[in-house]
């Protein structure tokens, strides 16, 4: 076996760990984390998309409606000249010639909108994950929690376009307590002191941003925030148990994962005690199901504090609506899209989640209802899925999160604005990434419908741009295959 796929097998069994401990206490209890054995999946040796799916130094997409997701508006008409893997020039049609030899693509009756962006991933089986997300027109993921030694490689090759797939930015291992709930992936954290020598060593690493759990107790998470912000880095994260979310953001925790933090504070707008110590994942959580409780000019105030505090938040509703019970799951392609999920993944699935139950409708569609709060009040927010649980496929689930954000009343330009430029700016990449502008990099996505007037239309993709990079619609078909094929047919 060589190097690659061992730490294929390693991760894989990391991994079954990592999302054991990341169960909400909603569901009964997980068993005990079980090291299952696994099929290492490689990349295939010879795949048609090197001769499919070119990169010529010159295209230009003709009368083009751009997408300008800042604006939430479509601009008509449009030339866009991409040369290399850059957006070299834009402008309308009649005022832009066609360089010689370019590549033409007529985007009649297509819409050019920026790559889209799962906020929230744990990213194994880069093979099939790679071609799934591109396919779906995601063309940038941020890691929430892998071993240093496999991700912080992965995402270079990614970036580099040695590996097939989106680029990515990664926290790495996790900030925890001590001792931390998931220690394959954790350094686990006593005292301030520790937690300050923790953030040194995951930015001598190389990390892009610091990732912060359940189990910190206060000082030691506010001594992580203080160190990381004179190394220049974002903490991210779970609210630990410790603090409520409004001091966490006041003290400079720059996003939230998931719904954690929120159910304390539905706790404390409603009068209710609220226990500051970790007694198991979500212990609170049904107190999602008593938003109605809750006074609405209090329940706006939180959110206009936490706008006040620069929080992002990144809900991962889809996490809880697709939430499977993998008990009766006898055939994993009954699930939407399950012909994609390979036999590792669903062995994962079935070992920890055993004897769970699926979130209550109620529970999610409320969690829906106060992201939709919150983007009323302006706190900025971000697409993520959670990719590795139960029910969530990769790239495809993108646009579930998306359905589900306006099925809540979210406007499409807003749904749209945080699955490309909100994301590309939390993450310092708004430079390159987020949006269609001269200069930027050519990953990008045409669609035979406008996502500005129903958002379901950006999963009408045509094409999709990689830095540069242009896959036909008959090539996404192709990587669509061949992620099928390795689901379902892995290499020995």
């Amino acid at each position: 076996m060589n190097s690659r796929n061992s730490k294929y097998t390693t991760l894989l069994v990391v991994l079954v760990l990592l999302l054991a401990a990341c169960t909400p206490a909603t569901t009964s209890p997980p068993a005990a984390p079980t090291i299952i054995p696994v099929t290492v999946i490689p990349a295939p040796t010879n795949t048609p998309i090197a001769s499919t799916a070119v990169s010529a130094s010159i295209y230009v997409i003709t009368d083009v409606a751009i997408v300008d997701v800042e604006n939430g508006s479509a601009v008509p008409g449009q030339t866009v000249i991409v040369v290399g893997d850059r957006i070299a020039k834009i402008g309308a049609q009649e005022k832009l010639s066609v360089p010689e030899g370019a590549e033409i693509i007529n985007g009649h009756g297509l819409y050019l909108m920026p790559g889209l962006v799962d906020a929230h991933v744990h990213y194994l089986e880069a093979p099939i994950f790679g071609r799934l997300m591109i396919a779906n027109g995601v063309l940038l993921v941020r890691d929430m929690g892998m071993p240093n030694e496999y991700i912080l490689p992965l995402r270079d090759e990614l970036n580099q376009g040695v590996t097939l797939g989106p680029e990515m930015v990664a926290t790495g291992a996790i900030l925890d307590g001590n001792p931390p709930q998931i220690p394959q992936i954790s350094i686990g954290v006593q005292t301030p002191e520790e937690g300050r020598t923790a953030v040194q060593k995951q930015a001598d690493a190389g990390v892009d941003m610091i990732k912060v759990y359940t189990t910190l107790d206060r000082e030691s998470f506010l001594a992580i925030l203080d160190e990381a912000n004179k190394l220049g880095l974002k903490v991210v994260g779970h609210v630990p148990d410790s603090i409520y979310i409004e001091d966490a953001a006041a003290a400079g925790l720059a996003s939230s994962e998931h719904w954690f933090g929120f159910e304390k504070a539905i706790a404390k707008l409603l009068g209710e005690p609220v226990n500051l110590t970790f007694t198991g994942f979500g212990s609170d959580s049904d107190y999602l199901l008593r938003l109605d409780e809750v006074d609405p000019q209090a329940l706006q105030d939180f959110y206009q504090r936490l706008r006040a505090s620069g929080l992002t938040v990144d809900p991962t509703v889809v996490t809880f609506k697709n939430w499977s019970n993998v008990n009766s799951l006898e055939d994993v392609r009954s699930l939407p899209n399950g012909e994609y999920i390979s036999k590792n993944l669903l062995d994962i699935w079935k070992s920890q989640w055993a004897g769970q139950t699926e979130f209550p409708d109620l529970f999610w569609q409320n969690w829906a209802q106060m992201v939709k709060g919150m983007n009323e009040a302006g706190v900025p927010l971000m697409v993520g899925t959670d990719l590795m649980v139960p029910g969530i496929i990769p790239g495809y689930s993108v646009h579930e999160e998306m359905a589900i954000w306006q099925e809540a009343g979210i406007p499409a330009a807003d749904v749209l604005r945080g699955a490309t430029l909100v994301p590309a700016q939390f993450m310092g990449l708004d430079d390159h990434l987020g949006s269609i502008d001269v200069g930027k990099a050519a990953s990008m996505v045409l669609l035979r419908a406008n996502p500005l007037e129903d958002i379901h239309n950006a999963e009408q993709i045509e094409a999709v741009f990689l830095r540069g990079q242009y896959f036909s619609r008959e090539d996404l078909d192709q990587l669509l295959v061949e992620a099928k094929d390795l689901a379902q047919h892995p290499a020995p």
